[in-house]
């Protein structure tokens, strides 16, 4: 028994170092082992790459920046900007009508929500600082036009400043930080409601418009809003809205059923060029004339009706002479204008004539009214 064990173990031993030897002798290389079984594997095709529908609309503006020969991107940017400017300055080819003499009430939110510092500082301190520009920017583009403020806050409508032509006066309104702090809650009802009742008494032929730049996504109303929404198409007031946190649906109601402009800010700068937009007056709809002879189809030919309307020009006092009493504010003053129908006495124009209605202008307002009619062709890069 222990003779035969010993002479299976050692047979054992003797085939275990044979194969230890053949296998040291041709041992395969990493390469090798993976030839066989790439061979076995089936080749995969390579799929397309999946992307979200939101990523479908997102562009990578920075791929398009190209670095100059410093490395500096400094020429990029410049080029990205002066074509903005281009696009936002470059005029119509074709004259459009256009309303000359605007009348608009800007809206300020000044709700809780406006603290909030998603924009640098906040979005309070932004819209103020845009604001100004915007007036500014605003009457020198629209001489014959007027501004009134109005305020959001605590669920109430503030009125800030009412409609005038005089720039200083407007911005020295919304000068003064610490009186408009924000608190509670914005009110749309409340403000539409205000501005519409602001300018209930003006003519047909001046264009009546709201802006508003709202903060907040809640709004608190003592009634139904779509009622105010129905007066101001029966009014024929353009609402246009320029948020800073969301969109809501009212909001983009009220724009779309008035034919106003509604956005979404996406920085500051998308901030500021939004609300910019609404510098230049808007483009009027063509209206179908009720006594025309049909154009052989059985529907009337829209034609653009335009109505006739009495300008005065003021005579200007001096500011040496004696103090008088003035029909706009009730207060003694020596500087100012005479109206030359009824013969009363304003402190600025353009305005209306608070005792005759007259419309008081001066000529080099009216003069510069007349770019938006009749643009100049845009210059050709060379």
């Amino acid at each position: 028994m222990d003779e035969d064990y010993r002479h299976d173990s050692a047979e054992d031993s003797d085939v275990e170092r044979e194969l230890r030897s053949k296998t040291d002798g041709s041992r395969l290389t990493a390469s090798e082992k993976g030839k066989g079984r790439a061979a076995q594997r089936p080749t995969k095709i390579p799929k397309a790459k999946e992307i979200y529908s939101w990523e479908e609309s997102y562009t990578r503006s920075w791929d398009a920046v190209q670095e100059d020969e410093d490395g500096s991107l400094q020429q990029a940017v410049g080029e990205f900007v002066a074509r903005n400017r281009r696009k936002r300055l470059q005029a119509p080819k074709d004259a459009v009508r256009r309303t000359i003499i605007r009348h608009m009430v800007l809206i300020l939110d000044l709700s809780a929500s406006m603290m909030d510092r998603d924009m640098r500082p906040n979005r309070f301190d932004l819209s103020l600082e845009y604001a100004r520009e915007f007036v500014t920017e605003w009457f020198d583009q629209n001489p014959l036009g007027q501004i009134g403020i109005i305020g959001m806050k605590d669920g109430l409508a503030e009125r800030i400043c009412g409609l005038s032509g005089n720039p200083p006066e407007v911005l020295k309104t919304i000068a003064d930080r610490r009186a408009l702090e924000p608190s509670g809650e914005p009110s749309l009802q409340n403000a539409i409601d205000m501005a519409g009742g602001s300018m209930s008494h003006l003519p047909t032929h001046s264009s009546r418009e709201v802006l508003i730049i709202f903060g907040s996504l809640t709004t608190c109303d003592p009634g139904n809003i779509h009622d105010t929404l129905r007066r101001c198409i029966e009014d024929k007031i353009r609402v246009s809205v320029v948020a800073l946190a969301a969109e809501m649906k009212i909001c983009r109601d009220f724009c779309t059923e008035t034919g106003g402009i509604f956005g979404v800010a996406l920085n500051e700068g998308h901030f500021h060029d939004m609300l910019f937009e609404h510098v230049p007056p808007p483009a009027m709809k063509l209206s179908v004339a009720p006594k025309l002879i049909s154009n052989g189809n059985g529907a009337a030919p829209k034609v653009s009706t335009g109505d006739l309307m009495m300008m005065g020009f003021p005579t200007r006092l001096p500011g040496t002479g004696a103090a008088t009493l003035c029909v706009c504010h009730g207060i003694m003053k020596s500087d100012g204008y005479i109206c030359p129908r009824c013969s009363s006495k304003v402190c600025d124009v353009p305005t209306d004539c608070n005792i005759c209605g007259m419309v008081i202008v001066s000529a080099p307002h009216l003069a510069r009214s007349y770019h938006h009619l009749f643009p100049v062709k845009p210059y050709q890069p060379v």
